[in-house]
């Protein structure tokens, strides 16, 4: 037990038994029974005042470190220490900081391409060329980073709708086309790597916030595909399973559109490809088809001379553009509905080729299926001239119907009532009057029942 010593006003720890004022002896056991009664959990508090610092130590303190933090000229420590987490966020916002700073640069790519300074480029390329000098596919890449780093511009939007359609390529003065031309040549053997390179470059950048603005990268693909536009027909399956994957995002959607459509620009062949693989299959996609439908008018107006397009459209792409054309309540909105319409004469002849009169009897079936009494009117107008036409260009569609008529009855009685002779022609002039006869004999069946054996035993006649 503890007992307060009489003259010391202290604390102190004695043993059972002993007389309160022993432990105020000068023996050399205090300091044993202190650590005991430290061990115990008793503290002992000095009361005595604490020595007060001077102002002259705690200002030679800081001065040090004031002469110290001027002498290196770096910012006063922070009071606590970063955590890691905070790191990568001051990185990031540092970095976001750089990006709006480097894309703010210049107003606009023209001043941004006055600017450029040739000499530098061409330096570099030598240089790339100089230590990667068996690896010509890092020349192709030095040369789209070096361009895209110098050209920031303001952004815009993936399609690049506003401007004209090389854009931005258009604005590429001749000396830096000759550069970047000569580069292509040299690694001719890497063009297709460099396509998917930028390509999957723009797409990244895409994920970034804000992310660059890509002019160096379009440039690039532009000067690849004017000379080499099968790089981009060549793999359509690749790049549509790359569209596809990335339907969720159409701002990325529409830029694989974008790329792959500036291989049409040059070559009407090459461009039909591209829309028919990439672009047709989703068109009614909310987001793309007005892009799609665009870029079909602007190919289709940059060459009007569609004979150089025979052979590119065949029955299984021609029929779904009518579907979407004709067929009201469709994906298409109607105002994009009615933009294809006014592109559907010219992708009729397209389909027909140049030899109509040997190929519309492979239209004729479908043109035949489509004409229901339920069909809309424009529809049933467009498809009865297009059966009229089939019959009177092409000897084989008399035969073809002959074959489809009994399925076809109610279709067949369209084209054929009213002129027959007309449609089918003078030499058919015998199989005009059996259709006549046998659609009197339709009329006592209903359309959707009538069968081949009761129109015949009731007076038909097999053609």
């Amino acid at each position: 037990m503890a007992a307060k010593a009489a003259g010391g006003g202290r604390w102190e720890v004695v043993k059972k038994g002993r007389r309160p004022g022993a432990g105020g002896s000068g023996r050399s056991g205090g300091g044993d029974r202190r650590a005991l009664g430290e061990a115990n959990g008793v503290w002992k508090y000095d009361l005595t005042p604490p020595i007060q610092t001077t102002s002259t130590l705690y200002e030679r303190g800081f001065e040090r470190i004031l002469k110290r933090q001027n002498k290196e000229q770096v910012p006063p420590p922070a009071v606590e220490p970063k955590k890691p987490g905070n790191k990568k966020q001051t990185k990031k916002v540092a970095t976001l900081t750089n990006q709006n700073q480097k894309q703010s640069r210049f107003r606009s790519l023209e001043e941004a391409l006055k600017a450029l300074d040739i000499a530098a480029l061409q330096k570099e390329l030598d240089k790339s060329q100089s230590v990667f000098c068996g690896n010509p596919s890092v020349w192709l890449k030095d040369l789209a980073s070096y361009l895209n780093y110098k050209l920031q511009a303001p952004l815009s939007e993936p399609t690049l709708s506003q401007h004209t359609h090389d854009y931005p390529y258009s604005l590429v003065s001749r000396e830096l086309r000759g550069i970047i031309r000569g580069l292509l040549a040299k690694a001719a053997g890497s063009l297709e790597l460099f396509f998917d390179h930028c390509l999957f470059t723009m797409l990244q950048e895409l994920d970034k916030t804000p992310g660059e603005s890509l002019h160096g990268y379009r440039i690039c693909i532009q000067a690849v595909l004017q000379d080499r536009p099968k790089i981009v027909t060549m793999n359509l399956g690749k790049f549509l399973e790359l569209l596809r994957s990335h339907q969720s995002r159409p701002a990325k959607c529409l830029t694989i559109m974008w790329a792959m459509g500036q291989a049409g620009f040059t070559n009407l062949p090459e461009g039909l490809k591209v829309w028919l693989g990439i672009m047709l299959p989703v068109l009614g996609i909310k987001s793309l088809s007005p892009f799609a439908i665009a870029y079909l008018d602007r190919l289709l107006l940059m060459h009007p001379n569609l004979t150089k397009g025979f052979g590119m459209i065949g029955p299984k792409d021609f029929f779904p553009l009518l579907d979407f054309a004709y067929m009201p309540n469709n994906s298409l909105t109607p105002s994009l509905q009615e933009q294809l319409c006014q592109l559907y004469p010219r992708l009729k002849v397209l389909a027909f080729g140049a030899k109509p009169e040997s190929t519309l009897h492979t239209y004729f079936p479908s043109f035949l299926s489509r004409a229901t009494p339920s069909c809309p009117p424009e529809m049933k107008k467009e498809l009865l001239s297009s059966l009229t036409e089939c019959l009177t260009v092409d000897p084989l569609s008399a035969s073809v119907w002959r074959q489809l008529y009994p399925k076809h009855l109610s279709q067949s009685r369209q084209p054929a009532v009213g002129a027959p002779a007309q449609v089918v022609g003078a030499d058919s002039q015998e199989d005009a009057e059996v259709f006549a006869g046998n659609h009197s004999v339709l009329q006592a069946y209903q359309p959707g029942a009538a069968k081949e054996g009761q129109w015949q035993q009731s007076g038909g006649r097999r053609l």
